[in-house]
């Protein structure tokens, strides 16, 4: 007999000819009895959506038959937090610290989609510093390298290697370092601003970046030494969660998952932004298109993104001094941000200048960040290559200081539509793997 997966009430519909069996609520050994009594053999399960390998609060309803799914559903909203719609009543440059809390684990990324989106509208992208530029792809490839251990350590830990997990932190610990020296925070940084970035680089960041490389470096190769040949995790993820590159491209998958099934599709090459296209790095793909071929491509993109955060402390010596943020001063927030004596993050020259040398500057400063500036009338769609693929932003402007509409394509939400198709016919074990290799996190899937 066939049937479906629960209703969110909780009722079990079946073919639309037979019966109908309803639960609601009750002990499950009761309702399971009673399924039995009357000859079902149907068992649906709730994993989730509080779960240790659900990577946040999703809910993913199982049909199974002995240990094996016949029917996978995701069930998502459980942490939508309403951001898109509350940057419709915050300026522009406001809008920057509620998207970099969408996906927490990638909130770089969020913050430069958005922000190559504004300038687009203002007419202002060639007008970007270049050093700007190049403190973007730094913040962005070690993001990349973040949430890429992030996805690689806690798979691990969720297979039952807690060792992998506690490597694949200790290397992002490193990538943390280098963003908090430079923009204060170690997330949700608000660092990347319409126009450029709020501060310039320290003198000795350069130092620090070269520091942390080979640190990285290491955690990586000893990530690929305790998983790659073990003939457990090779058992475990070889030939499951299969998607090939059809299915992909029917469902709109993009990033690791898309270049598992051999499409070598990445915005930073397709179509560049900051200046990628001067940048030497490659693009891994596989064509296994199994759960262990994500695993080894998200950690030989951590291997290039190292290259690139390489040629970017090159860069940094070579423009040291230059401006970070554009010379229009009806868009441009004061970029040399330090913490005061009063803890506050203002550059003292410039509370100097403001509050004790010129009256129209202290105006000009208090419009800027109250009411913040205008951004011409349409549309816009951007987009930038995530750690989990490809991130794009719809923005609209009624001429306004805040947006009309801000909408946001999150990849993991994308993705996370291939769940069925990955684990139906697997085993129950094996939906583990298949979420903790699709990568998603609920703060960008549910926004």
């Amino acid at each position: 007999m066939t049937q479906t997966a629960p209703h969110a009430t909780g009722a079990f519909v079946e073919d639309p000819d037979a019966p109908e069996y309803s639960a609601y609520g009750g002990d499950w050994s009761d309702i399971a009895d009673e399924a039995a009594r009357l000859a079902q053999q149907r068992i649906v399960v709730n994993m989730g959506p509080q779960h240790p390998s659900t990577h946040g609060v999703l809910r993913v309803m199982l049909e199974i038959e002995g240990e094996t799914v016949t029917e996978t559903r995701a069930g998502i909203g459980y942490l939508h937090t309403g951001i898109e719609k509350n940057m419709e009543f915050r300026t522009w440059t406001q809008g920057v610290t509620f998207c970099t809390r969408m996906d927490y684990v990638a909130s770089m990324s969020q913050e430069a989609v958005y922000c190559m989106g504004i300038e687009k509208l203002l007419g202002i992208t060639d007008d970007v510093p270049e050093r700007a530029n190049i403190l973007r792809v730094l913040m962005l490839e070690l993001t990349r390298i973040g949430s890429h251990l992030v996805a690689v350590g806690t798979g691990g830990n969720e297979m039952g290697a807690t060792t992998v997990m506690t490597t694949a932190f200790v290397a992002r610990e490193d990538t943390f370092r280098v963003i908090e020296m430079i923009s204060g925070l170690r997330t949700n940084n608000a660092y990347i601003r319409p126009g450029g970035v709020a501060q310039d680089a320290p003198e000795d960041a350069v130092a620090l970046i070269r520091k942390v490389i080979p640190q990285i470096k290491q955690k990586l190769d000893e990530l690929a030494d305790l998983q790659l040949e073990n003939p457990i995790f090779k058992g475990r993820l070889k030939g499951v969660a299969n998607l090939d590159l059809a299915g992909c491209m029917a469902l709109g998958i993009t990033g690791p998952i898309l270049r598992s099934a051999g499409l070598p599709y990445d915005v930073r090459k397709a179509d560049p932004y900051f200046g990628y296209e001067t940048y030497d790095f490659q693009v891994p793909t596989s064509t296994d298109a199994d759960a262990y071929s994500r695993v080894v491509l998200r950690l030989e993109e951590c291997y290039e993104s190292l290259k690139i955060v390489e040629q970017c402390a090159d860069r940094l010596e070579q423009t040291a001094g230059q401006p970070v943020m554009v010379a229009d001063k009806k868009i441009a927030w004061p970029a040399q941000l330090s913490v005061g004596s009063d803890g506050q993050g203002n550059s003292l020259d410039h509370i100097r200048h403001i509050m004790g040398e010129s009256m129209e500057s202290l105006i000009h400063h208090f419009k800027l960040v109250t009411e913040g500036f205008k951004v011409p009338a349409g549309q816009v769609y951007s987009a930038i290559e995530g750690p989990k693929g490809l991130l794009g932003v719809h923005l609209v402007s009624d001429g306004g200081t805040k947006p009309w509409r801000a909408h946001f394509r999150d990849p993991g939400f994308n993705n996370l539509q291939a769940l069925s198709i990955l684990t139906e016919g697997g085993q129950v074990a094996d939906v583990v793997v298949a979420i903790a290799t699709i990568d998603m996190v609920l703060g960008g899937v549910d926004r």
